[in-house]
């Protein structure tokens, strides 16, 4: 429930070049309305709602910057022109209702595509990843049999008398040259800054890629990419510097320390050491903020009865260690935790993702002390029409 929680959250904040009206963000969620991956007026009016709604920040769904590594149908691609225009149609409509916007460049998942996935299939490449790897659990609804990470299906084995079904698991592809996906993110970067973003958020978080090159038991490279915590931090720092050629100041990124989900974590002093190093070196390229995730139940997952997450606290370790960026703080956060949070200088504001799915005006009811009160419709969160994406209320003002 929103309640009016102080005056902390709805102070301006400069973060790179541009500064926000309040402290209440709103984070990235993957709705799936695109079509064929270009964004659409549907996009466009969710976007405009929740703008008007108080957001301080937008940061856009998870943004394909390539064909392929697609978790997901019907999500948004950022790598042609066509691409650039969709999106640049509605970062003007933000901008008109004096809105900011960030696009969430997400190169994508790794190991966690499928190789049946329409558009992996589409792309003509195999699944990658740093090391080949495959990843445990996961479930693609949309394909037929829903398979997992590992499971590509069954092959029959022929012979005179009978027939038998094997299982056969797929591993990803070990990425050859990773500079060449460092270069995926750079021209996403150029076509975000060409389609009107105020800047970008990189995605580091959840298990996908740029999370699989710090993991150290997703990532059994031997180069320059792999083993110490300095080369496993590598590609991660690499993206940024080179999203940071296009943005200068408003590159900021996303990190998911306690790990868990899509079978990624490592044991609590190595993700410390991990997470306190790639930390301090992304903070020295001058980033808008960065975003430290906290551990949540849903991003947890159990394999074998053991608990794949390193759950820690993550503003303690690693907070003091962000000098220049600004420090948000994401996953269940309260209004009223995110007030005393910001009240005592421990962060610099929130990101709420959730309830900003059915509640268009999320600010504005804690600003007015309005309820959270929309029923969220889970059957529509990823389906392919405005019912449970733009047809939500607001509250009467």
């Amino acid at each position: 429930m929103a309640t009016s929680t102080g005056k902390a959250l709805f102070t301006p904040l400069q973060i790179g070049s541009i500064t926000l009206k309040n402290r209440i963000l709103m984070s990235a969620m993957t709705r799936n309305r695109a079509l064929n991956t270009y964004p659409n007026d549907l996009l466009k009016e969710y976007y405009v709602q929740r703008t008007v709604g108080g957001a301080g920040l937008i940061v856009s769904e998870g943004i394909l910057i390539t064909r392929q590594g697609t978790e997901w149908p019907h999500a948004p691609g950022i790598w042609d022109e066509k691409h650039v225009a969709g999106w640049k149609n509605i970062t003007d409509a933000v901008h008109q209702v004096e809105g900011k916007i960030y696009a969430q460049v997400i190169e994508l998942i790794g190991r966690i595509a499928h190789p049946d996935a329409p558009e992996q299939k589409l792309a003509g490449v195999p699944v990658y990843a740093p090391s080949a790897i495959a990843a445990r659990g996961g479930k693609y609804r949309f394909l037929p049999g829903e398979p997992g990470n590992v499971t590509v299906g069954l092959m029959q084995a022929l012979s005179a008398s009978s027939a038998s079904n094997i299982v056969f698991l797929i591993k990803p592809t070990a990425i050859d040259d990773p500079r060449k996906i460092i270069e995926h993110y750079k021209k996403a970067a150029i076509n975000a800054k060409a389609a009107g973003f105020d800047g970008v958020e990189v995605h580091a978080a959840n298990g996908y890629l740029i999370t699989q090159f710090l993991d150290s038991t997703s990532n059994k490279r031997t180069d320059e990419w792999g083993g110490s915590i300095e080369n496993r931090s590598r590609f991660g720092l690499e993206v940024l510097k080179a999203v940071v050629e296009i943005f200068g100041p408003d590159v900021a990124v996303k990190i998911s320390p306690n790990g868990g989900y899509n079978d990624v974590g490592m044991p609590l002093q190595e993700t410390l050491d991990t997470f306190s190093y790639f930390i301090t070196e992304a903070d020295k390229l001058g980033l808008s903020y960065i975003t430290l995730v906290q551990y949540h139940p849903y991003f947890d997952v159990v394999f074998d009865g053991v608990s794949r997450a390193t759950k820690h606290d993550v503003i303690e370790p690693y907070a003091h260690l962000i000098k220049n960026a600004k420090v948000f703080l994401n996953s269940g956060v309260t209004p009223e935790d995110g007030e005393k949070l910001v009240a005592s200088g421990k962060v610099d504001g929130i990101f709420i993702g959730t309830n900003w799915i059915n509640h268009p005006d999320v600010a504005k009811r804690v600003e007015h002390g309005k309820p959270w009160d929309n029923k969220l419709n889970f059957m529509t969160l990823q389906s392919n029409d405005a019912a449970g994406y733009t047809d939500y209320p607001s509250a009467e003002y």
